[in-house]
């Protein structure tokens, strides 16, 4: 059930990714953690890229970061003890792609058992989830059809509820997140798998930039909105009710993590150049271009605020967590990490204090299309 609105505090801790630190190949790991601790972070979110460097930091191959030597297994407790010290916890690792729907048995095989290949780091880490991104093959050997996606989904999950039950250690999660240039690219459609895969340890990863990208955005639009309807108001209108939506039908026990960002808007020239004439349109936005929220200065423009509040109003009490991917992270300067943190702690914290002035508008989507309608648009001038 959705919660009381307005809530009387948003409950969830404040995370970010390492990657939205700075790169890992100019900065190393534990410097930005540092940094993230004194800006008041509680979550780590752990990209794989980091975690392969600090292997290597530690004289291993950092192309077996998931091998599970005593040596690697002796540097990930050494990572987790670490993160504990600052005052922070691992929240999950990722990314794990290209996962579910193949076809060829042997290939599942093989890349069911990758996911799997991560457990013991997980107890290392001291974490329980992992995370995992939408498949965006579109070659014959994948499918997305729902039932084979789902069941995937749910093996995945048994192979972690397995591990869990043999070592005695707290349950193993599985999540599952659409991208926007995915075939599973909505909310929705990643929710639809997740439900029928039918695993209390299997749940719904959520990135508002990537509901954004779908629901809302049109980088290449100069007015930044307008995939589906010219106007602002029918632009906010589609995703107060996409948002209505998931207020209605995913329970916020079932959300596994949050992520939050902002993005600017794209010039058209960079939109798909002749040297990758397949790259999706969105990737190039996505990789380069992202906020923190609340960066209108940058030229953030997205409501952030909308897509967190509906999380809130589930009932999640996770993490809220930053990923944000941005050439400015690139930049070998050594103030690059406590610059971000800084910039993402200060996004946050107003997001944290605009969610409970957004108004319910899952509560008005319910009493009739007409007198949302209506409402929306100063719902608009309120909130963005």
């Amino acid at each position: 059930m959705p919660v009381s609105w307005p809530p009387a505090s948003v409950p969830n801790e404040l995370g970010i990714a390492t990657l939205s630190l700075g790169n890992w190949r100019h900065h190393k790991l534990q410097s930005r953690l540092e940094r993230a601790a004194k800006a008041g972070y509680r979550w780590i979110d752990l990209f794989d890229e980091c975690w392969a460097a600090y292997l290597e930091e530690h004289s291993l191959p950092g192309d077996q970061l998931w091998e599970p030597t005593p040596d690697n297994l002796y540097i990930a407790r050494k990572l987790g003890d670490l993160v504990k010290s600052l005052g922070m916890r691992i929240a999950c690792t990722q990314p794990l792609r290209k996962i579910e729907g193949i076809k060829d048995p042997a290939e599942r095989r093989a890349s069911l058992d990758l996911v799997a290949k991560r457990f013991p780091f997980m107890r290392a880490f001291d974490t329980d989830l992992v995370f995992m991104c939408a498949n965006i093959r579109t070659d014959e050997g994948v499918t997305s059809d729902l039932k084979t996606v789902a069941r995937d989904l749910a093996e995945l999950g048994d192979m972690a509820k397995a591990f869990s039950v043999a070592d005695g250690g707290p349950m193993l999660r599985i999540g599952y997140e659409g991208l926007s240039w995915a075939t599973r690219n909505t909310w929705a459609s990643t929710w639809e798998a997740v439900r029928m895969a039918n695993r209390p340890n299997v749940g719904l990863i959520l990135d508002a930039f990537h509901v954004l990208a779908v629901e809302f955005a049109d980088p290449y639009n100069p007015a930044g909105h307008g995939r589906i309807y010219s106007t602002p108001e029918e632009s906010v209108d589609v995703l107060c009710a996409s948002m209505a939506s998931l207020v209605a039908s995913v329970p916020g026990d079932r959300i596994f993590f949050f992520q939050v960002g902002d993005a600017e808007r794209m010039n058209p020239n960079e939109f798909q150049s002749p040297t990758e004439p397949d790259v999706p349109a969105l990737l190039p936005w996505s990789r380069g271009h992202r906020l923190f929220p609340y960066e209108t200065q940058r030229g953030g423009y997205m409501p952030v605020h909308l897509v967190a509040a509906a999380v809130v109003a589930t009932g999640y009490k996770g993490p809220m967590s930053l990923e944000v991917f941005n050439h400015s992270l690139n930049q070998p300067e050594k103030d690059v990490p406590s610059i971000h943190a800084r910039r993402g702690m200060n996004g946050l914290k107003k997001l944290v204090d605009a969610i409970p002035q957004v108004p319910a508008f899952w509560e008005m989507w319910q009493q009739g299309r007409h007198e949302f309608g209506n409402s929306v648009i100063v719902t608009r001038s309120e909130c963005l």
